[in-house]
Formats: C-alpha cells, sequence, structure tokens
C-alpha cells in the first residue's frame, strides 16, 4: 500500500521588517542611487570629478537612455 504524504496544516509564519530595521538599507540604497545618478547625468565638464572621458564613455548609452544631453 502506497502511503500519502498529510498536507501541509498551515502557512509558515511571515514577520515584517520594522522600519527600525529598514531605515539603514533605505539610506545606503538612496546615497547609492543619487551617486549613480551624478555619474551618469552630470560627470562630464566642469562639474567633473574623474578627469577624462572614461566614465562618459561607460555611462553613454544610460544617459541617452534617461535623456540627459552629453553631445
Amino acid at each position: 500500500m502506497a502511503q500519502s504524504a498529510a498536507p501541509a496544516t498551515g502557512a509558515p509564519a511571515i514577520t515584517p521588517i520594522s522600519a527600525k530595521a529598514l531605515a539603514p538599507w533605505a539610506v545606503f540604497v538612496g546615497i547609492l542611487a543619487l551617486v549613480l545618478l551624478y555619474f551618469v547625468g552630470a560627470e562630464q565638464g566642469a562639474t567633473a570629478l574623474i578627469s577624462g572621458e572614461g566614465v562618459h564613455e561607460w555611462v553613454h548609452d544610460g544617459r541617452h537612455l534617461l535623456g540627459f544631453p552629453c553631445h
């Protein structure tokens, strides 16, 4: 005789993440997004932190995709 497994009686408990635990990650992601936005949108010309055209070439297509003028 084949034995069948008993059906699951309940879903696992899901505990919510508190805002206090989430806040440092939200700040980190926000700062990372701002740095990325700077490098894609403004890293060239007078405000350049890194000299040369290296950063511009790396983010060139993303710059056009997001609507930033670059040439």
